[in-house]
């Protein structure tokens, strides 16, 4: 079936990126449709279910519980009565699950009672039809206080095992580093376990029998910094935000040319293979004070500061019109003819030069003289020492253009449109 079928295109108008969103939400729906069915007609569980059907379980129980949450409600025993079903939380941190606290619910009551005190742990769990480790687990986290009660009564009573309880020395010292770790860092489980080289499950177990009050302090902690999106501080998840390992190495190459260089975004992705949307939307979340170095703005690039706006001369823009600049500085000449040297739009230069380079801008441009005559600003400078020698000496035009090095026949009009009172002078030397 297509999902686009249906649409009236004449009604309703569908951008390309549109599309191909419906697309895609197609083809995940149908990737789980039959264990969308398995889940809602059956009690298997979900791994027995992404198993059968060639997924993996944290995919399944994400697509889920994002798009059929009312099953996942359902079988969990949790009445939406009266409430959002966004709003409800299937498992709420550091509490039981309602399916655990039913399985266990009875095993739990007779831990808790004098007419089982003379089994232990295992022989309670068999008589009630669970799994001793599972039990002990379940206890350890929910019910320690009760395993504490229990052994004290044995003691007592002297049916005790002779067993040890609590962490052993060599646990301790196992998980010593990752715990300090975890209690002095940001980092998660994960990136400890993986740094110390230890199981994530026995971290994690090791930290939930004995270190009950650092992961309540790390849930505090994550709660307090729900809605904080500053790059290297705890967000509410419990993770540090910071872009992916993996989108770091994606965009590394394109980022040290777009830091290093004065190459366009788009020569950047070309040259380096990233699409153009995934590494502008890279450089805006992560690396924003790049890109208002690059627009020129001075100062913090906070979020709000609209980078277009605010931008100044951009790198690639200075970059471009660099050569030219110095070339004009060198050998001062028209602005249009350093623009057709350099392959650049005439007026588009000039709008800069007038923009960022104002002295130089000025030195081309037209200034007044002392008779209120406008003249070019290099003009005048070219032409300054031969106008003095023409108005105080009586050498003629042609010998001091030859001193001077200057085209006879430039001097010549330039002298007769801007200083005509001078060759009236010396044509009428009586009138002087």
């Amino acid at each position: 079936m297509n999902p686009l079928e249906g649409f009236d295109s004449k009604a309703v108008s569908l951008t390309n990126r549109e599309k191909e969103m419906l697309l895609r939400r197609h083809a995940l729906h149908c990737k789980y449709e039959k264990a969308v069915e398995l889940y809602a007609d059956t009690d298997q569980t979900l791994a027995a279910i992404a198993e059968t059907c060639r997924v993996s379980v944290g995919a399944l129980g994400k697509y889920l519980r994002r798009y059929w949450r009312e099953l996942v409600l359902r079988r969990n025993h949790i009445s939406a009565e009266g409430k959002q079903l966004e709003t409800l939380k299937i498992m709420a941190v550091g509490q039981q699950n309602v399916n655990a606290h039913a399985k266990y619910k009875e095993a739990v009551e007779a831990c808790d009672s004098l007419e089982y005190i003379d089994l232990n742990l295992s022989q309670v769990a068999r008589k009630f039809g669970v799994d001793g480790a599972s039990l002990a687990n379940f206890m350890h986290i929910h019910y320690e206080d009760t395993l504490v009660w229990r052994e004290k009564v044995r003691v007592r009573l002297g049916i005790n095992d002779n067993l040890r309880r609590g962490a052993r020395m060599e646990s301790v010292e196992q998980y010593a580093e990752a715990v300090k770790l975890y209690q002095t860092t940001n980092a998660t489980i994960p990136e400890i376990a993986d740094e110390c080289r230890l199981s994530v499950g026995g971290l994690m177990q090791h930290l939930r029998f004995y270190h009950k009050e650092l992961l309540q302090q790390k849930r505090e902690s994550r709660k307090a910094a729900k809605g904080c999106q500053l790059r290297g501080n705890l967000t509410g998840n419990g993770r540090i935000y910071r872009p992916l390992p993996q989108t770091e190495r994606k965009y590394a190459e394109a980022l040290a040319l777009y830091r290093d260089t004065a190459l366009t975004l788009k020569e950047i992705v070309k040259r380096t293979g990233v699409p153009a949307e995934g590494f502008r939307m890279y450089l805006y979340k992560w690396h924003r004070e790049l890109v208002a170095e690059r627009a020129g703005i001075t100062g913090p690039a906070d979020a709000h500061i609209n980078l277009c706006r605010e931008r100044r001369r951009m790198k690639t823009v200075a970059a471009k019109y660099a050569e030219a600049i110095e070339s004009l500085k060198a050998n001062p000449r028209a602005v249009a003819q350093v623009a057709a040297d350099f392959h650049l739009h005439p007026e588009t230069f000039r709008n800069y030069l007038h923009k960022y380079e104002p002295e130089l801008a000025r030195r081309q441009g037209m200034t007044v003289t002392e008779e209120g005559r406008k003249v070019l600003h290099r003009s005048e400078e070219k032409y300054a020492e031969a106008i003095r020698l023409y108005a105080a000496t009586t050498e003629s035009l042609k010998e001091i253009a030859r001193r001077l090095g200057l085209n006879e026949k430039s001097l010549g009009g330039y002298v007769r449109r801007n200083y005509p009172e001078l060759v009236k002078q010396r044509k009428c030397p009586s009138e002087k």
